[in-house]
């Protein structure tokens, strides 16, 4: 009979000990939730080496959903492009809006991105053409027109497709890096000179697309927890 009870006794608490490993295995992790403010250091790095390109973009998010993020960018940016027959400088800022989704499902614990995302983007600019040649009749010689013309009040609106990833590489700092394909929604043009560049959306191409990139650094301020 004490053979029986120990045997049912052992059963018991087996179920009991599975029953807690259960609960435990259930409680579930609250993410954090919070803003992540940083900047794209990209941009001065590389005007270290070409002289013609400056800028600064400042970028931010804020953790909505488990996968979802308000995201946006603010930014100035200046370069002198060089043409064939015209040189040009445009200086300006812009502002970036939109939305991120994480497309890497993380351990616990972890907050890493697979970044896929979306933005509205509005750029207000000036450009001056610096010069540009007249080569109108093949039996003269070129003609350089060196006398700057400026061109003020100009903008641009555009979509950004964004993809890229973000990684956590020390306590609350994350490092991260996307590519960004661009395409022209309007834009404000001078008169007789198109908008070869604009700030934010980089050189703007024939058919009034363009690409971008940006390697960032930024710190989550966490503000509360959520359960999932």
């Amino acid at each position: 009979m004490l053979k029986y009870f120990i045997s049912i006794l052992l059963i018991l608490l087996f179920f009991s000990g599975f029953s807690q490993e259960k609960t435990k295995d259930t409680v579930k992790y609250k993410d954090r939730y919070g803003l992540r403010i940083g900047i794209d250091i990209f941009q001065p790095v590389y005007s270290l080496f070409d002289k013609d390109k400056k800028g600064l973009e400042f970028v931010g998010d804020f953790r909505i959903t488990k996968r979802f993020y308000a995201a946006a960018e603010l930014g100035y940016s200046e370069a002198t492009n060089k043409e064939d027959y015209f040189e040009f400088y445009t200086n300006g800022q812009y502002i970036k809006a939109g939305v991120d989704f994480n497309a890497y499902k993380n351990w616990i614990g972890m907050e890493n991105m697979i970044v896929v995302g979306l933005r509205y983007a509005f750029s207000t600019f000036d450009q001056t053409l610096n010069e540009y040649t007249i080569n109108a009749d093949p039996f003269l010689p070129n003609q350089t027109i060196t006398t700057p013309v400026t061109y003020n009040g100009l903008n641009a609106q555009w979509i950004e497709f964004v993809l890229g990833l973000k990684a956590e590489i020390l306590h609350n700092v994350f490092m991260g890096f996307s590519f960004r394909w661009n395409q022209m929604v309007t834009s404000k043009e001078p008169e007789n000179f198109k908008n070869l560049y604009v700030p934010g959306f980089n050189k703007v191409y024939l058919n009034d697309n363009g690409f971008g990139f940006n390697y960032t650094i930024s710190y989550l301020l966490p503000f509360y927890r959520k359960s999932n």
